[in-house]
């Protein structure tokens, strides 16, 4: 299994490499890949035991590959393949192709990284791949979107490297579990830079416009599984070292509201998902021991809704709300939104009930509210006009095998908790969904309030993460 592993790690890689010297070879070279990462996720969730490598020595590589792993890493295929099935018919260059799949490989790299400085290498890569793919159009707002993301990664970064020295200096080693014992700055400085990368709190006010402003397939690969490189190592450490667990849920509760929140007044459906993709983040790293199956059932739901977005006729509720869309958009579009929302029946129910009966005493009540915010801000989705109406461009047979393969997913997860269909969680489930569209029926539609955006500007981020590093230096340096 090591050897398989190493390959499965290189193989990503060498596809992208082969792509540039013959691109004749493009769909076909990401469909395999894509196919051997879901093949090697289900072999790891059939493994008796966890896989740890040590390459290098004591201070180099460490990989640990168990069910957490599985679940990112099966996300990360199943998402992959549906933007290829998505693409497979439109005229996306070999270049395309080619940063897809070494996108692909960098977050594998992060989903099994137990070492500082191998997911900072992950994690670097993975940012210059994803800031090519979102400006692939090379249009001048593209270029800037894409620059501005790169640029917040990278000063972020730069603070984790930091961060990393220090873990360093006080244990000679790179792996998380330096944390435990090192200055509080270094858990400030790295965690900081990964709340950045992976989109959360108010440091990670970068994504909406980011995700909203990509086209429509590269939206789906940033809200369904990009951004989760950032969360995961936050997992694997509140795992790992018990006393920065109760930070990281900290975190976690603070952007499932915030998100929410948010979302809760956009008039843009992407922006709306992308507020939305910020929320759920807090709802995976909440509860950290069953963060791996809230990733899965997110990354197929939000892809889905990123794919259907970008073929509704407007981006503008208004609009939306007064030109009916097609039956054959909405229909998907509530199955997705209904899943998200946790309704029986969907894989998003059992992450929701799962998620829920881990949380803290203290957490139970912000994340019940969340779960109903959720409800309300996707009532505006659901309840949609719809008809007979001519879709904005033709519906080719890739969005419907992508968006086949995505929602088949959640109705085939569905079967992984089934204990937790018990009367009353289905109950609850039910009952917070009814609550929230009423809410929105009653109050929230006819609301029109415009948030904010001043965080969201580039000259205020940088300024934003330092205020959070200090607030994760005090967390830190009390819990000492």
């Amino acid at each position: 299994m090591n050897t398989l592993t190493i390959l499965w790690m290189a193989l990503p890689f060498l596809a992208g490499f082969t792509i540039f010297i013959i691109p004749q070879l493009d769909r076909y070279l990401v469909s395999f890949t894509a196919v051997a990462s879901a093949v090697f996720a289900v072999k790891v969730f059939l493994m008796n035991s966890p896989i740890s490598l040590q390459l290098i020595d004591s201070g180099g590589v460490t990989l640990l590959i168990d069910q957490l792993s599985g679940y990112f890493i099966l996300t990360n295929a199943l998402v992959t393949a549906a933007v290829i099935l998505y693409c497979w018919q439109t005229k996306k260059s070999a270049f395309f192709y080619a940063q897809m799949i070494i996108l692909h490989g960098s977050l594998n790299a992060a989903f099994i990284c137990t070492d500082f400085m191998s997911l900072y290498v992950a994690l670097e890569v993975s940012g210059i791949g994803a800031s090519l793919l979102v400006s692939y159009p090379r249009t001048d707002r593209s270029i800037w979107v894409a620059l501005r993301y790169l640029f917040v990664s990278n000063i972020a970064m730069l603070f984790y490297l930091i961060g990393a020295v220090l873990v360093y200096k006080a244990h000679h080693s790179f792996s998380f579990e330096g944390l435990r014992g090192a200055p509080p700055e270094a858990l400030a400085l790295i965690f900081m830079a990964l709340l950045t990368k992976a989109g959360i709190f108010v440091s990670g006010l970068w994504l909406p416009l980011t995700h909203s402003e990509s086209e429509t397939p590269v939206s789906a690969l940033l809200s369904g599984i990009v951004v989760k490189a950032g969360a995961f190592p936050l997992v694997r450490c509140a795992l790992i070292l018990e006393e920065v667990s109760p930070i990281v849920q900290l975190f976690g509760v603070g952007t499932a509201i915030l998100g929410v929140s948010y979302a809760l007044f956009e008039k843009d459906t992407k922006r709306l998902l992308a507020f939305s993709t910020v929320s759920q983040l807090g709802w995976i790293i909440c509860a950290p021991a069953v963060a791996g199956f809230y990733a899965l059932t997110h990354g197929l739901v939000k892809s889905s809704l990123f794919l259907i977005a970008g073929n509704l006729p407007s981006r503008d509720f208004k609009t939306l709300q007064t030109n009916p869309m097609p039956t054959s958009l909405w229909i998907p579009l509530v199955v997705a939104s209904l899943s998200i929302c946790g309704f029986p029946l969907l894989a998003g129910f059992e992450a929701k009930m799962l998620t829920l009966k881990n949380v803290l005493s203290w957490q139970s009540i912000p994340m019940n509210l969340a779960a109903v915010g959720t409800v309300i801000c996707f009532s505006k989705l659901m309840f949609l006009p719809h008809g007979n109406a001519e879709p904005k461009k033709p519906m080719h047979i890739g969005f419907w095998l992508a968006i086949s393969l995505l929602l088949g997913g959640l109705i085939v997860a569905n079967a992984v908790h089934y204990e937790l269909y018990t009367l009353a969680n289905i109950l609850k489930a039910i009952g917070i969904v009814v609550v929230g569209a009423v809410i929105y029926l009653a109050l929230i539609q006819r609301w029109a309030l415009n948030l904010p955006r001043k965080f969201e500007e580039f000259e205020h981020l940088t300024g934003v993460m330092t205020l959070i590093a200090v607030l994760l230096f005090w967390l830190a340096w009390s819990g000492h």
